[in-house]
């Protein structure tokens, strides 16, 4: 019952959708109708600001490694990841919000940053220095989420290996409508408002 309780916990705070809460709050906004329409830090980014972006990418983070820390805490055994897992799958389709979020970077960082700290710094490195060179947030999100698959499987066990496979995948998918943009030459640089 107890691991029940946790699995369903790690899906509901993911659900949360802090960027839609802060957007209504404190900026009378709904981000869903602006820019991307996606409940996520780089929206938050593009519409409601620099501060509201990065305490969006924060809490979203930080939903990922509560959510791992849950199982520890509550003195159960199931698995971390799959507690990340759930809170992943929440943000991108969140409960809370009709089950339309954002594309779960930042709450897959903050899993990966308690299951894989060193492959997760070396994912951060790899997003940074795409963006600077690309000014593609979508792009550097799929190259971080790649960079940790790849060093995944050299460096880690079945459970992770196969959490960051799905990750790899599950980004590239919510990521598909952008690759379109890309391909175009349309899609929205890092200081530009989306198209």
């Amino acid at each position: 019952m107890l691991n029940m309780i946790i699995l369903l916990l790690s899906y509901l705070i993911g659900s949360i959708p802090f960027a839609l809460v802060i957007g209504k709050s404190f900026y009378n906004t709904d981000i869903r109708g602006y820019g991307s329409g996606n409940l996520g830090a780089t929206n938050s980014f593009r519409i409601l600001g620099k501060t509201a972006g990065t305490i969006v990418a924060f809490v979203d983070l930080l939903k990922g490694i509560i959510v791992c820390v849950l199982p520890m805490a509550l003195h159960s055994n199931v698995s971390p990841a799959l507690c990340g897992l759930l809170a992943i799958i929440g943000h991108a389709f969140p409960v809370f919000a009709g089950f339309k979020g954002g594309k779960a970077v930042a709450t897959s960082a903050g899993v990966f940053l308690f299951l894989a700290p060193l492959g997760t710094f070396i994912a951060c490195m790899v997003f940074l220095i795409s963006l600077l060179s690309s000014k593609y947030v979508s792009l550097s999100s799929m190259l971080g989420s790649i960079s940790i698959l790849i060093y995944s499987l050299f460096f880690e066990g079945r459970p992770i290996i196969a959490l960051s496979s799905f990750i790899c995948l599950f980004v590239v998918i919510l990521h598909r409508e952008n690759i379109k943009r890309m391909w175009k030459g349309t899609e929205a640089k890092v200081g530009r408002t989306f198209k």
